[in-house]
């Protein structure tokens, strides 16, 4: 790739960059540690690239105007860390059932409540899933990386506008807050992905028609047709209906969207996963400590492989199943009590031992305790 720029800069830092190279053109947010980097450097960029930055008076106004510059045409992002994540739950359930696309980024913090807000933790994995209610669509990401971090902003992006969804992208105090040499690449060294929309908008009365993909051919607001757009459940025409077929159909739509195209969405890394007789599972900052006690114990002839899910959600089950197929242990490390290692508990079906790693005092899980657990 042509780069444009390189910067020393932090993972928030470069979620603001990665945004504006996606097409982002409208922010709406409220400052909270450890994520208000992210606010700070999108309110000077935007202006630059003729966008617009707005903070609100809480979370949840936030979300809001977000989700309505998404219905004008913008592409739109929010930030906020775990109590502000919490906060805009309900609204973030209204963007899934309107299909709104939208990106929320959540710089994860010790909890619950106020919990410490300036430490590391990977508390929110199951909130980013389940928080708001109903079985609604979602999408989720946590990246490792600095540079990474920028990149899969981008993907975020491409995969809320093209399937017309809200995407969360998941990171921590420490990739929030780390900082490393980031490549910057122009938008058309990029694959970028805009809405689909009807060709000609003018006199369509049906937003919620769905291509092949199942994703509505929706219009912005502005672009001469008339419709609704409610939290009900809705037929194609966008207004609410009683009727049980149309309503059930409508929540398979939802679960189908994603369900059918999750390979589109699902991403990993492998490390050392061939001949590996112990499988490390970890995500986001952990990772970090993983690839490190991976290098380690295989200087010292311990077959270990690490199997890094990228995309949380849609769960990447087929990858997980295979990987861990012939393995004689499974190690999950996580900044939490133990919320992921439930998805590989039921892949695994209780085949394989698992030992979780868990720590929730504001610290890292270091390299020293994966391979603790893994010598166990």
């Amino acid at each position: 790739m042509k780069v444009k720029e390189s910067k020393f800069i932090s993972g928030n830092e470069a979620v603001a960059y990665g945004a504006i190279t996606a097409g982002c053109r409208f922010f709406a947010g409220y400052p909270i540690s450890p994520s208000s980097e992210i606010a700070e450097n999108m309110s000077y960029l935007l202006p630059k690239y003729g966008g617009k930055f707005i903070q609100m008076e809480d979370e949840i106004a936030s979300i809001g105007a977000a989700i309505g510059a998404s219905i004008a045409g913008k592409k739109s992002m929010t930030a906020t860390s775990g109590p502000g994540f919490s906060l805009k739950q309900e609204n973030l359930g209204f963007a899934c059932m309107a299909e709104i696309p939208l990106v929320v980024v959540d710089v994860m913090r010790g909890g619950p409540s106020t919990g410490a807000p300036t430490s590391p933790a990977q508390a929110d994995i199951l909130q980013s899933r389940w928080g708001t209610h109903g079985d609604h669509p979602i999408i989720v990401i946590a990246p490792t990386m600095v540079q990474e971090i920028f990149f899969e902003v981008i993907r975020a992006f491409n995969l809320a506008e093209r399937f017309r969804n809200p995407v969360v992208l998941l990171i921590d105090e420490i990739n929030g807050h780390m900082r490393a040499k980031v490549d910057i690449v122009d938008e058309s060294e990029v694959e970028i992905w805009h809405r689909p929309k009807p060709e000609n908008p003018v006199g369509w009365k049906t937003p919620y028609k769905r291509n092949e993909e199942l994703v509505p051919l929706m219009p912005d607001f502005g672009d001469g047709a008339r419709f609704n757009i409610t939290g009900l459940d809705h037929s194609e025409t966008g207004f609410p209906t009683g009727d049980p077929k149309v309503r059930q159909q409508l929540h398979y739509y939802l679960r189908d969207k994603i369900e059918k195209n999750k390979d589109k969405m699902i991403k990993s890394e492998y490390l050392n996963t061939e001949d590996a007789e112990i499988m490390v599972i970890a995500y986001g900052s952990t990772a970090r400590s993983a690839m490190r006690a991976v290098e380690v114990l295989r200087s010292e002839g311990v077959k270990v492989g690490l199997f890094r899910p990228i995309t949380l959600y849609p769960v990447p089950e087929k990858e997980i199943f295979e990987v861990c197929e012939n393995v004689k242990k499974i190690v999950v490390p996580e900044m939490n009590l133990g919320q992921y290692v439930l998805e590989v508990e039921r892949i695994t079906k209780g085949k394989i031992p698992i030992s979780k790693v868990n720590r929730t005092d504001g610290e890292p899980i270091t390299p020293e305790q994966i391979i603790e657990a893994i010598k166990d």
